[in-house]
């Protein structure tokens, strides 16, 4: 695993040089644009030699992309993005973003559970409704490591901005949750990821309120440690980032062993430690080396996981019938985010409220990433993993390079603010 994984690393830094000598697009769009290809390429061996191109697919099914973003990308991706998010000013907003990020899944979960049921079942795919509602809610966050770095050259107004970018570092926690407790019902409460509490509205909220809320206490605690030991250390850099490091990988490690949500818990100590760092009494060189190692690891981390996301082409069993699907469910996806940033719109205060622009643009920002793809993967085989991994992958595939690569010029067109 060690020899594959370092093969990923340096095909990424290759593919990030390519991309920045010669068609100098958005790093993550452009690695995983240039790692599909590579993938298409490396498809081709199949009519060369078959022997070789099994050979490749082999390595590729021996990738544990679900491992390797859970338990190592995850936590520092999150981090990073959180670690320079303003919290005075995702507060102001703090509203909009609870609502989307929670009663927003939800919505977005069954409309789009439920216009796959009946849109699979049209085409002659044999899924049940449980497993549409569990596809939903693998697809309906949106993902912060997509969305955070094309905001930033989008231009868009911050009171938006704090919204789409907010909304984004906690929906996945919550989606995680309903994603585990549907596939739970699904599997009747035998799954791995549960057991038939789950089964029942108690279990259900308590899924909710031990792993969500678990998280965000454990994350404050977590925030706080680190801001003591920060507050501790004002000549040592290394020991900075050290610290940081510590605070990551401890505490996502422990928020596993002890069953509360760890990507909540690192989104919330990543927005306390930021924030702290602006108002402690330390060297402005050492907040700028931080911010400098923190940059690093979002930018490299994000190449992996673009070109994970694009070897994993190989492995997709590509039939007509799925094609047809992904692109209606592309269209489902859309209009059901939508209708559910609307309803959770509706449920503001004036003050909060978007208006039909800015929905618009809350709807083309909302990016599919690479968490919706490892929830895919871990589905068992009897729950129509095959075709819901395909199209997953679909709509990850239209959403980073269809909407990534446009929601500047969205943006530009419906904003006020150009």
């Amino acid at each position: 695993m060690f020899e594959i994984f370092s093969l990923i690393v340096a095909v990424s830094a290759l593919l990030s040089f390519i991309n920045h000598k010669l068609f100098k697009l958005p790093p993550s769009i452009g690695v995983m644009i240039l790692s599909i290809v590579a993938s298409s390429l490396l498809g081709g061996l199949q009519l060369i030699n078959l022997e070789w191109f099994v050979q490749v697919c082999s390595i590729v099914v021996e990738i544990d992309f679900r491992t390797i973003l859970f338990d190592f990308l995850l936590g520092f991706l999150l981090f990073a993005g959180a670690i320079h998010v303003n919290l005075n000013n995702l507060l102001e907003e703090k509203k909009p973003v609870i609502v989307f990020a929670t009663v927003g899944v939800v919505i977005s979960t069954f409309i789009v559970g439920t216009l796959f049921y009946y849109t699979a079942s049209f085409l002659g795919i044999d899924i049940n409704f449980m497993q549409s509602l569990v596809f939903g809610a693998l697809i309906s966050p949106t993902d912060p490591v997509a969305v955070l770095g094309l905001l930033q050259k989008a231009n868009v107004e911050r009171k938006l901005e704090i919204k789409i970018i907010g909304e984004s570092l906690f929906n996945d926690g919550v989606g995680i949750v309903v994603f585990l407790t549907l596939l739970t019902i699904a599997t009747g409460g035998n799954s791995e990821h549960g057991s038939g509490e789950a089964l029942s509205t108690w279990g259900i909220a308590e899924s909710f309120i031990v792993e969500g809320g678990g998280g965000i206490v454990l994350g404050v605690i977590l925030g706080y440690i680190g801001i003591w030991f920060l507050a501790a250390i004002k000549d040592e850099p290394v020991i900075e980032v050290h610290i940081t490091l510590g605070i990551v990988m401890a505490g996502y490690a422990l928020a596993a062993l002890i069953g509360v949500s760890g990507a909540l818990a690192i989104v919330v100590a990543g927005l306390l430690i930021g924030n702290r760092l602006t108002q402690l009494d330390i060297p402005s060189s050492l907040k700028s080396n931080l911010n400098i190692f923190w940059n690093i690891i979002d930018e490299v981390l994000n190449a992996i996981l673009f070109v994970l996301i694009g070897i994993e082409i190989l492995v997709l069993d590509f039939k007509l019938v799925y094609v047809l699907l992904g692109s209606i469910t592309i269209l489902i996806v859309l209009v059901a985010r939508y209708v559910a940033t609307a309803i959770g719109n509706g449920l503001q205060s004036p003050k909060h409220r978007s208006n039909n622009k800015e929905l618009v643009i809350l709807t083309w920002a909302g990016l599919r990433g690479g968490i919706s793809i490892a929830l895919a993967l871990t589905l068992p085989v009897d729950q129509n993993r095959e075709v819901i991994l395909f199209i997953t992958y679909a709509v990850v595939v239209f959403s980073i390079l269809v909407q990534g690569l446009s929601v500047g010029n969205v943006v530009k067109k419906l904003s006020s603010k150009v």
